[in-house]
C-alpha cells in the first residue's frame, strides 16, 4: 500500500460520484500529485465500500510494465480480461493521454455499464479544453490543486501559526517537497526544475514559441503585478517601454498559452449592479505561489499583500467557487465569490493600522446595496468582528478554519 498525506477536501468531492455511469476526470497543472488521489479513492473504495481489490484495475502508464497498452485496442483487450460477469470493475488510469485513441476504449467500457471509471489527465500533452472533444459523453472534471493551508501544515507537520504561514507564502506548497529538507536553496532548485518545464515543454514545445525571451518577460512582468488590473494593450505598452516591441495579438496568444496550462489564472472584472462581466481590465493569479516566489524572487516587504490576496483566490478556488473583482471608476472590491447561493465579497488588506484604512477597506464594501456576506481579510492579531455589518477576520485563522 502507498503510504500518502490524505487529501479529504478532494475525496468529500469525488464520493457522491463513486459508482455512477459518469467517468471521473483528475487535471491540474504538474506536480500536485493527481496520481496519489487516485490512490486514496482506491483506499476509500477497499476501506467503505467493501470493494475486493482484485475488483480494481490500476494502470499508471509512466511505468514501464505498462509501456505495452499502445492504444485503445490494447487497453481493451487487457481490462476486458478482467471482465466477469454481473460484477463491478473499478478502472484507475493514470496518464491516460499516452494511450492513442483512449476515448473509444472509454466510450465501449461505459456503454457495458459495469465499470466505474476513473482517469487522470497530464496537461503537459492535453488540455483541459480538449476534454469535451475526447469525451463527448458523460464526464465530470475535479481540478486538484497545490496544498491548502491546512494541507500544508498536515504534511510537514507544523502547527498554525504566524511564522508557519510565512512559510506558506514563500514557497512549500507542493506535495513532494516534504520531501526534501526545508532549506531555501534546495526548495527553489527544485521548483525553478518545475517551472523551466512547464515553461519549454508545456507552452514553448506545445505550441512552437519562438520568442522565448518575450515569454520569459512576459511571465515575469505578470509575477510581478498579480494585484494588478490591466489589458494586452497596457502590457504591450510596458513591453515597448523596455525596447521590446510586441503587438497586442501577440501579447493575448501568449496569455492564452499560459493560462491553458494553468501557470496563471484569468480573472475578469465584473459590475455589481448589473451583473456584466467586462472583458477587458483582468486580474492574474499564479496557480502555485511557489513558482510565483522563485520568478520574483521572494522576499520583498511589498510581496506580502499581493501574495495575500494570491492566496485569497487559491482558497476559493480550491473549494470551486466561482470567482470575479469588481472595479467601478473609484472604487475596487478585491473579490466576488458564488457557489450556488453562497455569494461573498471579500477585501483583502495586510495590517488595518490607521482608520484611513479602516475607512478604505470597509467603506469599498457598504457601498454594495444588497444582503450577501462581506468579509475583510487581515494578518491583524487583534481584529474588531464587526464592522458596521462587515465581518473581519485573521486571515490565517480563516482559511484555516475554511479548508477542511
Amino acid at each position: 500500500m502507498k503510504i500518502y498525506n490524505k487529501r479529504p477536501i478532494y475525496i468529500k468531492k469525488i464520493i457522491p460520484f463513486i459508482n455512477k455511469d459518469i467517468i471521473k476526470v483528475l487535471i491540474w497543472q504538474r506536480r500536485v500529485w493527481k496520481s496519489y488521489i487516485l490512490f486514496q479513492i482506491i483506499d476509500e473504495l477497499k476501506n467503505n465500500f467493501w470493494v475486493d481489490e482484485k475488483d480494481i484495475i490500476y494502470i499508471n502508464k509512466e511505468l514501464n510494465e505498462f509501456d505495452f497498452i499502445k492504444d485503445y485496442n490494447d487497453l481493451l483487450i487487457y481490462i476486458k480480461k478482467w471482465l466477469e460477469k454481473n460484477k463491478k470493475k473499478y478502472i484507475f488510469i493514470d496518464e491516460i493521454q499516452d494511450i492513442s485513441n483512449f476515448e473509444k476504449a472509454l466510450r465501449d467500457l461505459q456503454a457495458l455499464w459495469n465499470y466505474d471509471i476513473y482517469i487522470s489527465w497530464s496537461n503537459a500533452n492535453m488540455l483541459s479544453s480538449e476534454i469535451a472533444t475526447f469525451l463527448t459523453w458523460r464526464y465530470i472534471e475535479f481540478e486538484i490543486y497545490p496544498l491548502n493551508y491546512w494541507e500544508f501544515l498536515d504534511f510537514h507537520n507544523l502547527e498554525k501559526w504566524k511564522e508557519s504561514f510565512l512559510s506558506y507564502m514563500k514557497f512549500w506548497w507542493l506535495p513532494y517537497l516534504k520531501n526534501l529538507i526545508l532549506d531555501e536553496e534546495i526548495v527553489y532548485d527544485y521548483i525553478k526544475n518545475v517551472y523551466n518545464t512547464i515553461l519549454l515543454k508545456d507552452i514553448v514545445k506545445r505550441y512552437n514559441v519562438r520568442n522565448i525571451d518575450f515569454l520569459d518577460k512576459l511571465i515575469y512582468y505578470l509575477s510581478d503585478n498579480i494585484w494588478s488590473l490591466f489589458t494586452a494593450n497596457n502590457i504591450s505598452k510596458y513591453l515597448k517601454s523596455q525596447k521590446i516591441d510586441i503587438g497586442t495579438n501577440m501579447v493575448l496568444e501568449y496569455i492564452n498559452h499560459i493560462t491553458n496550462v494553468y501557470l496563471l489564472n484569468k480573472v475578469k472584472r465584473k459590475e455589481i449592479i448589473w451583473k456584466k462581466i467586462f472583458e477587458i481590465n483582468d486580474k492574474f493569479y499564479f496557480s502555485d505561489i511557489w513558482i510565483r516566489n522563485s520568478i520574483i524572487w521572494w522576499y520583498k516587504q511589498v510581496d506580502i499583500w499581493k501574495i495575500m490576496e494570491n492566496i485569497v483566490f487559491l482558497h476559493f478556488k480550491s473549494l470551486w467557487y466561482k470567482i470575479n473583482i469588481w472595479k467601478n471608476n473609484t472604487k475596487e472590491i478585491d473579490f466576488t465569490v458564488e457557489k450556488w447561493s453562497d455569494i461573498k465579497y471579500i477585501q483583502v488588506c495586510y495590517l488595518i493600522e490607521s482608520e484611513e484604512t479602516k475607512k478604505r477597506e470597509f467603506w469599498n464594501l457598504l457601498e454594495i446595496k444588497d444582503n450577501y456576506e462581506k468579509i475583510v481579510l487581515s494578518l491583524d492579531d487583534f481584529i474588531d468582528w464587526d464592522y458596521m455589518w462587515i465581518k473581519q477576520y485573521n486571515l490565517i485563522d480563516y482559511i484555516y478554519n475554511n479548508s477542511k
